[in-house]
């Protein structure tokens, strides 16, 4: 069976380095929402609202169906989006696992916040004072949390891996 995991969290807690490192070792397609987000802006002009979202669910449900595993980026934030991943999991016989990845300490979140440098052309990063203002609601259904704060990227690997294994 195919899987899509719905990776969400905060800008800066190390969500994209994680799902990317995912991706790779599943030989998974890779979904990131600021890329498709940044591409309407730039293609079509949008002032971009749920549009990333719900062109990214077609695409996920377009590879699930080709028997692709899908690795979903995105903050995530609020329970109405979380569903929606869900929704397409299900619609397209593909299981999900709900994946949030955090930084617990806040200068170490930060720093990383301030030291970013946007990958994608044209992409405006959030500041601190914007990253700790969002609106993100607390999960109401079981999910996994990798605490990314004062560990290496092998080790939030690995400690995904071994959460992901017996699911």
């Amino acid at each position: 069976m195919t899987t899509l995991f719905i990776f969400a969290g905060l800008p800066g807690t190390g969500k994209t380095t994680l799902s990317q490192q995912l991706a790779r070792h599943r030989n998974a397609v890779h979904l990131r929402i600021d890329t498709i987000e940044q591409a309407l802006r730039d293609l079509c002009h949008l002032q971009v609202e749920g549009e990333g979202y719900r062109l990214a669910y077609r695409i996920a449900a377009d590879n699930l169906l080709l028997g692709m595993n899908v690795v979903a980026d995105s903050c995530n934030p609020i329970a109405l989006s979380r569903r929606e991943w869900e929704q397409t999991a299900t619609s397209n016989q593909a299981a999900f696992i709900n994946i949030e990845v955090i930084c617990s300490d806040p200068k170490e979140h930060r720093r990383r916040i301030e030291a970013r440098t946007a990958d994608i052309p044209g992409l405006h990063l959030p500041t601190w004072e914007q990253v700790i203002n969002r609106d993100y609601h607390p999960w109401s259904q079981d999910h996994i949390v990798i605490d990314t704060a004062g560990r290496t990227e092998t080790d939030c690997l690995d400690a995904l891996l071994a959460a992901i294994a017996p699911l």
